[in-house]
């Protein structure tokens, strides 16, 4: 099954009623679906094939939501809600806060939109192309733009009015699209074309954004919220949600008044506003279909690509040999991608292009390992640390990196192995292509394009360009990979 025969739902905001999942599940039965799956934007895919067109339309015509089939054309708008009263906000954002932004999305999104607070660490904040955050002014938020990787995030220059988001969002989508997704220019002069045409009620930006890194948060179980209520979160590794469990689901939550269910951008759910009295309710549910409550951090914080069966098992072997050595990977976030990839990690596993001997036979499979500066997920900088690694290397090369995150975390100096400046750790240069993250690394050469190991950057033709995306040689960087 491929992504374009999947049907996503979206779900505005990773927030939806029982009524309407239940709703969503009921179409992805007559599909002949048992279960259905989570993304990563917080929407809902089940495999779709012989669909109905019109039959599919009604069905969704009864939702609030919007659907897409075969095709990735529109994109899931996401918002950081599901850290509402669970997690460390603005004083200002609320569940409303959300509700009415969102009140004002009149289109269908194409860039990906993100509406988050500083404050938590469960949401990305810039993994969209429209990023917007809250600041520190009541009802305004900051944009942060990135349309495509290559791009550097850019801030938009005023803060932009809760009610002005959807539209000033509907603009730049407008025009992104219009100019045949070649918008090549500074973010002052497209706010000038962008703003003379549009009726807003802007702030002007008095500080920059203070965002600061947080241990991730444990999302799963049972947990305390104020007004003696909980909130609970579920998440099942392989990401099969089945149909009859969210039909149970469904019907407890409208048994105990709990009118929202929330997908996390981590391929899980949580219901909040679980009262005392109900919860046994919700413990004896889970028990009966098996439910663990407490996966460690070891199985729950990973990006994998939905229906990727190798990445699945990949993942699995790691978390089996991280176990086997007792390594802890709290705070930290692994993503396993095919390149090019749009990250929100910690630590990236990007596999290699598959090698083949006279058009037929796979070389070993390998991967390269990357981490976010400061090991925060939303930095934009990756920093390379190993490349060409095997599966069989994989487990020591990522247990050496957390222990480097580990050892760095717990030094009072500032002079940190993933800051900027001169570290006691011994490195090597390599080159690595800014668009989409491909290392060449004298060491290996570049074997898809008959370069020879032991070959340096520098020796490399003009016309070299990257095997990946062919983006020239001139716009490699020189980066410094530490030594392992």
């Amino acid at each position: 099954m491929k992504k374009k025969d999947l049907i996503r739902a979206f779900i505005p905001g990773g927030v939806l009623t029982p009524r309407d999942l239940r709703k969503i599940i009921d179409i992805a039965r007559a599909l002949g679906n048992k279960v259905v799956h989570f993304g990563s934007r917080q929407d809902i895919m089940f495999p779709g094939d012989d669909v109905d067109q019109k039959k599919l339309d009604k069905a969704f015509g009864s939702i609030r939501t919007n659907y897409e089939w075969s095709g990735q054309k529109y994109q899931n708008i996401v918002t950081s809600y599901v850290a509402v009263d669970i997690m460390p906000s603005r004083p200002w954002v609320t569940t409303g806060t959300y509700y009415n932004v969102l009140e004002f999305f009149d289109y269908r999104p194409r860039l990906k939109v993100n509406i988050t607070d500083p404050e938590q660490s469960l949401v990305p904040l810039f993994n969209g192309q429209l990023n917007f955050v809250a600041s520190e002014h009541e009802d305004y938020w900051y944009l942060f733009i990135k349309f495509d990787t290559s791009d550097e995030l850019q801030r938009w220059p005023v803060l932009v009015y809760s009610q002005d988001v959807g539209k000033v969002a509907a603009a730049l989508d407008s025009f992104y699209f219009r100019n045949g997704q070649e918008v090549k220019m500074s973010i002052d002069a497209l706010f000038q074309k962008i703003n003379m045409a549009l009726d807003t009620n802007n702030r002007t930006i008095d500080n920059n954004l203070d965002s600061h890194t947080e241990p991730f948060p444990y999302y799963e179980g049972f947990n305390k919220m104020g007004n003696n209520k909980y909130w609970l979160g579920l998440y099942w590794r392989n990401n099969r949600y089945t149909i009859s469990f969210l039909e149970k689901i469904c019907d407890l939550c409208d048994q105990t008044n709990c009118g929202r269910i929330i997908i996390t951008p981590w391929k899980s759910f949580i219901v909040k506003g679980i009262s005392e009295e109900d919860r046994p309710k919700w413990e004896i549910l889970c028990g009966n279909n098996g439910i663990n409550l407490r996966h460690s951090s070891l199985e729950l914080n990973w990006h994998l690509p939905v229906l990727d069966e190798k990445a699945l098992k990949l993942k699995n072997y790691l978390v089996d040999v991280f176990d086997q050595h007792d390594i802890s990977t709290y705070g930290l976030t692994f993503s396993i991608k095919e390149l090019p990839a749009n990250l929100f990690t910690s630590i990236a596993i990007l596999s290699q292009p598959s090698l083949r001997l006279f058009g037929k036979y796979s070389l070993i499979k390998r991967y390269n390992i990357f981490y976010s500066k400061n090991f925060d997920p939303n930095e934009e900088e990756y920093i390379p640390f190993a490349m060409y690694v095997t599966k069989r290397e994989l487990p020591r090369v990522l247990m050496k990196l957390s222990q480097i995150f580990y050892a760095e975390m717990s030094k009072e100096s500032e002079d940190r192995v993933w800051q900027d400046g001169e570290t006691e750790k011994e490195t090597h240069r390599v080159y690595q292509c800014p668009h989409c993250l491909t290392v060449y690394d004298e060491r290996y050469g570049d074997q898809q394009m008959g370069i020879a190991s032991g070959t340096s950057f520098t020796a490399l033709p003009d016309s070299y360009e990257c095997p990946m995306c062919e983006a020239p040689k001139a716009e490699f960087e020189a980066k410094e990979m530490l030594l392992n």
